[in-house]
């Protein structure tokens, strides 16, 4: 399935280092770079579309782990990663409506394809002015 992230320009640290936890590896650090959408009131959001496998949503939801590979010194920022999780709200289809972005969720929508996703959640591209 596809999960597309509606990330507050506020939490993109604290979603990075959720991304490091529930991820494959310090690569998914910059899972969340450079705001490039804005709600309706002016907030700024980074998003991010990525297929994953069935037990994804069940691990963003349980209790994190830092992952084998985060040594000494540590990479991943574990509190910033507990306070990602629970700004978390998931939607996985179903009669509900797909739920807004908000300055203070993280905000997942399963299934489509990114754009009409980050379009469903209430999000519009920036335009960049030269």
């Amino acid at each position: 399935m596809r999960l597309t992230i509606a990330c507050p320009e506020s939490l993109r640290d604290d979603a990075n280092a959720l991304a490091l936890v529930l991820g494959a590896g310090p690569e998914d650090v910059a899972t969340y770079r450079s705001a490039s959408y804005t709600d309706a009131h002016g907030n700024r959001y980074v998003c991010a579309s990525l297929p994953v496998g069935p037990a994804f949503v069940g691990a963003a939801t349980s209790a994190l782990q830092r992952p084998a590979w985060d040594v000494e010194p540590y990479q991943v920022n574990m509190a910033g990663a507990l306070r990602a999780q629970a700004a978390l709200a998931v939607w996985l289809g179903g009669d509900d409506p797909i739920p807004q972005a908000a300055p203070d969720k993280l905000t997942a929508v399963a299934g489509g394809r990114g754009p009409a996703a980050i379009a469903a959640m209430g999000l519009t591209m920036i335009e960049v002015v030269l």
